[in-house]
Protein backbone atom coordinates (compact mmCIF):
# COMPACT_ATOMS: atom_id res chain seq x y z
CA UNK A 1 0.00 0.00 0.00
CA UNK A 2 1.66 3.00 -0.97
CA UNK A 3 0.57 6.40 0.18
CA UNK A 4 1.88 8.88 -1.91
CA UNK A 5 1.94 12.25 -0.57
CA UNK A 6 3.23 12.88 3.48
CA UNK A 7 2.55 15.83 4.88
CA UNK A 8 5.48 16.74 7.36
CA UNK A 9 3.04 19.59 8.79
CA UNK A 10 0.27 17.61 9.80
CA UNK A 11 -0.30 15.75 12.64
CA UNK A 12 -1.41 11.97 13.12
CA UNK A 13 -3.02 10.35 10.43
CA UNK A 14 -3.39 13.47 8.93
CA UNK A 15 0.04 13.17 7.50
CA UNK A 16 -1.27 10.33 5.61
CA UNK A 17 -4.47 11.19 4.92
CA UNK A 18 -7.06 14.38 4.42
CA UNK A 19 -9.24 15.04 7.16
CA UNK A 20 -12.57 12.95 5.83
CA UNK A 21 -10.45 10.19 4.92
CA UNK A 22 -8.30 10.04 8.36
CA UNK A 23 -11.60 10.61 10.34
CA UNK A 24 -12.98 7.33 8.57
CA UNK A 25 -10.26 5.55 9.06
CA UNK A 26 -10.21 6.44 12.65
CA UNK A 27 -13.71 5.13 12.37
CA UNK A 28 -13.40 1.67 10.71
CA UNK A 29 -9.83 0.82 13.10
CA UNK A 30 -11.98 1.49 15.80
CA UNK A 31 -15.40 -0.59 14.75
CA UNK A 32 -13.81 -3.07 12.37
CA UNK A 33 -16.57 -2.91 9.67
CA UNK A 34 -18.93 -0.20 8.65
CA UNK A 35 -21.39 0.27 6.03
CA UNK A 36 -21.68 4.08 4.53
CA UNK A 37 -24.41 5.03 6.21
CA UNK A 38 -22.76 4.09 10.05
CA UNK A 39 -19.63 5.98 8.86
CA UNK A 40 -22.07 8.73 8.06
CA UNK A 41 -24.03 8.85 11.19
CA UNK A 42 -20.81 8.73 13.66
CA UNK A 43 -19.04 11.41 11.20
CA UNK A 44 -22.45 13.48 11.85
CA UNK A 45 -21.31 13.61 15.58
CA UNK A 46 -19.20 16.38 14.91
CA UNK A 47 -20.71 18.01 12.38
CA UNK A 48 -22.90 17.28 9.19
CA UNK A 49 -21.51 15.64 6.41
CA UNK A 50 -23.14 14.47 3.07
CA UNK A 51 -23.70 10.82 2.32
CA UNK A 52 -22.40 10.97 -1.21
CA UNK A 53 -18.92 12.87 -0.31
CA UNK A 54 -18.75 9.91 2.31
CA UNK A 55 -19.53 7.55 -0.25
CA UNK A 56 -16.97 8.87 -2.73
CA UNK A 57 -14.26 9.21 -0.01
CA UNK A 58 -14.98 5.87 1.26
CA UNK A 59 -15.11 3.82 -2.59
CA UNK A 60 -11.10 6.25 -3.14
CA UNK A 61 -10.15 4.82 -0.03
CA UNK A 62 -10.98 1.16 -1.52
CA UNK A 63 -9.25 2.16 -5.00
CA UNK A 64 -6.16 3.15 -3.06
CA UNK A 65 -5.94 -0.15 -1.50
CA UNK A 66 -6.51 0.74 1.70
CA UNK A 67 -10.18 -0.10 2.71
CA UNK A 68 -12.21 -3.69 1.28
CA UNK A 69 -15.65 -3.76 0.62
CA UNK A 70 -17.65 -6.52 0.90
CA UNK A 71 -21.62 -6.96 -0.35
CA UNK A 72 -23.92 -8.20 2.44
CA UNK A 73 -26.99 -8.14 -0.26
CA UNK A 74 -27.52 -4.36 -1.00
CA UNK A 75 -25.41 -3.41 1.61
CA UNK A 76 -21.84 -2.29 1.02
CA UNK A 77 -19.47 -3.53 4.65
CA UNK A 78 -16.27 -1.61 4.19
CA UNK A 79 -13.60 -2.71 6.51
CA UNK A 80 -9.30 -1.91 6.71
CA UNK A 81 -7.31 -4.09 4.66
CA UNK A 82 -5.03 -3.78 7.48
CA UNK A 83 -4.56 -3.22 10.93
CA UNK A 84 -3.98 0.61 12.52
CA UNK A 85 -0.65 -0.44 13.91
CA UNK A 86 0.48 -2.37 10.84
CA UNK A 87 -0.56 0.88 8.75
CA UNK A 88 1.65 2.98 10.59
CA UNK A 89 4.38 0.99 11.10
CA UNK A 90 4.60 0.04 7.09
CA UNK A 91 4.32 3.75 6.17
CA UNK A 92 6.91 4.77 8.65
CA UNK A 93 9.35 2.44 7.18
CA UNK A 94 8.92 3.37 3.56
CA UNK A 95 9.44 6.70 4.92
CA UNK A 96 12.81 6.02 6.65
CA UNK A 97 13.99 4.08 4.02
CA UNK A 98 12.88 6.99 1.31
CA UNK A 99 14.98 9.37 3.53
CA UNK A 100 18.13 7.20 3.81
CA UNK A 101 17.92 6.16 0.52
CA UNK A 102 17.75 10.35 -0.55
CA UNK A 103 19.77 11.39 2.12
CA UNK A 104 21.79 8.80 3.75
CA UNK A 105 23.78 9.44 6.74
CA UNK A 106 23.11 12.73 7.78
CA UNK A 107 19.22 11.61 8.21
CA UNK A 108 20.73 8.31 10.86
CA UNK A 109 22.63 11.66 12.24
CA UNK A 110 18.96 13.68 12.83
CA UNK A 111 17.68 10.64 14.01
CA UNK A 112 20.09 10.19 16.95
CA UNK A 113 20.07 13.98 17.69
CA UNK A 114 16.07 13.45 18.17
CA UNK A 115 17.16 11.01 20.61
CA UNK A 116 18.27 12.81 23.55
CA UNK A 117 14.39 13.43 25.30
CA UNK A 118 13.82 9.76 24.83
CA UNK A 119 12.77 7.12 26.95
CA UNK A 120 15.68 4.81 28.36
CA UNK A 121 13.78 1.49 26.90
CA UNK A 122 13.80 3.03 23.28
CA UNK A 123 17.57 3.48 23.45
CA UNK A 124 18.11 0.09 24.75
CA UNK A 125 15.87 -1.12 21.77
CA UNK A 126 18.10 0.61 19.57
CA UNK A 127 20.75 -0.89 21.11
CA UNK A 128 19.97 -4.37 20.75
CA UNK A 129 18.56 -3.74 17.07
CA UNK A 130 22.69 -2.25 16.02
CA UNK A 131 24.31 -5.50 17.79
CA UNK A 132 21.53 -7.71 16.09
CA UNK A 133 22.68 -5.47 12.52
CA UNK A 134 25.90 -5.65 13.31
CA UNK A 135 26.24 -9.77 14.23
CA UNK A 136 24.43 -10.77 10.73
CA UNK A 137 27.43 -8.59 9.01
CA UNK A 138 29.76 -10.65 9.76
Amino acid sequence: MNIKNFKYDEVGLSRFFGPLEAKIMELLWNADELSIKDVQQRLEQDKPVNFNTVMTVMNRLVEKGILKKRLQGRLSLFQPVQSKDRFIEEQSKKITENLLDEFGGVVITHMLDALKDVDKNLLDQLEHKIQQLKQDKL
